[in-house]
């Protein structure tokens, strides 16, 4: 294993699981939230280099919002459910989901860096419908087999917890693929942990023939550190085109000022702001939600104080529809 791998890997298994370590670290007291600490369905999963970004001693820190497990979680909102997107009814065979015209997800792992408490996929069940090593070849066959399929979308959980050999196998086998145009890789990792971006893994990315697309997961300014920024960095020069996608959330980046900040900040980066998400109806995640009318609100203030091209798109997930639904 080299020094890069053992590295992040390390600094993963060093991440924050207890609501008490990471509260005393930020010295916030336990009392000052209503807190689940120890909520083992989804548990606090936070690197230490993403703790690092929280402001100290501030129990509504929007990035600790988006992390810290609250006795919300257990609200029984009417509406959401465990498969708020038709994840489930899409699944074409194991490891893939079928939602698009031309373009497939590969479900690569079920771990993440960080668990956010807004995922829509917090109740997947990874342990059946992963792609595991025995099943990339009926997931290969699948995708060969319908030419139509010009895209492929490595997600998960997220995809850049494969170390830098699996993924690299993977991508060569996808690769490989004539009919493949693009390779576009869902990633919350650079943002989290940003060391996990090894050279092995600039090198992978920018041998393979497709077009490769990295869709990062910011919600919140104060989240692109300066390590973010020289990632971003080394993907530009080595040929990645960089875009990000966001959710809306409540008392996380529900005010124009945050949103426009976000964009101005991407782009800084060179990272294009691509999607806004309204929030997708997961059960334990109701007390995220920004109403569509408030979403609409926001995204003409952004409208007016940016360039059209820093203004994402902002949408909602519909399942069973042929696309994501624009909120105009």
């Amino acid at each position: 294993m080299n020094t890069q791998t053992a590295g992040w890997q390390q600094a993963l298994a060093d991440a924050f699981t207890s609501v008490e370590a990471l509260c005393d670290f930020l010295n916030i007291s336990t009392d000052s939230v209503a807190m689940l600490p120890d909520f083992k369905a989804f548990p606090l999963r936070v690197p230490r280099g993403f703790a690092d970004c929280m402001r100290r001693g501030d129990p509504n820190d929007p990035l600790l919002r988006q992390v810290l497990p609250t006795q919300n979680e257990l609200i029984d909102y009417p509406g959401y459910n465990h498969d708020p997107v038709g994840d489930l009814g899409a699944v074409a065979e194991a490891g893939i989901i079928h939602k698009y015209h031309g373009r497939v997800l590969l479900i690569s792992t079920g771990a993440c860096a960080v668990h956010c408490r807004y995922c829509f996929r917090r109740n997947f069940p990874y342990a059946e419908l992963q792609l595991s090593t025995q099943k990339v070849q009926q997931a290969l066959s699948y995708i060969i087999s319908h030419p139509e399929i010009s895209e492929v979308i490595l997600s998960g959980g997220d995809p850049l917890l494969l170390n830098d050999e699996k993924l690299g196998q993977l991508l060569a086998q996808l690769g490989e693929i004539e009919h493949i145009k693009r390779i576009r890789i869902h990633s919350r990792v650079p943002i989290v942990l940003p060391m996990r971006v090894t050279q092995q893994l600039l090198n992978t990315l920018s041998s393979l023939s497709q077009q490769v697309v990295m869709v990062f997961h910011a919600n919140h300014a104060n989240e692109l550190s300066p390590a973010v920024g020289a990632v971003c960095s080394d993907l530009r020069r080595h040929g990645i085109t960089l875009l990000n996608q966001s959710v809306l959330l409540k008392g996380v980046n529900d005010a124009g000022t945050a949103l426009c900040e976000l964009s101005e900040k991407l782009f800084e980066l060179g990272i294009l702001p691509y999607y806004l998400h309204v929030l997708d109806h997961a059960s334990g995640t109701g007390h995220f939600e920004v109403s569509e009318t408030v979403a609409r609100q926001l995204l003409e203030d952004m409208q007016s104080h940016l360039p059209g091209y820093l203004v994402p798109k902002l949408v909602k997930e519909q399942a069973g529809a042929a696309y994501k639904i624009p909120i105009c």
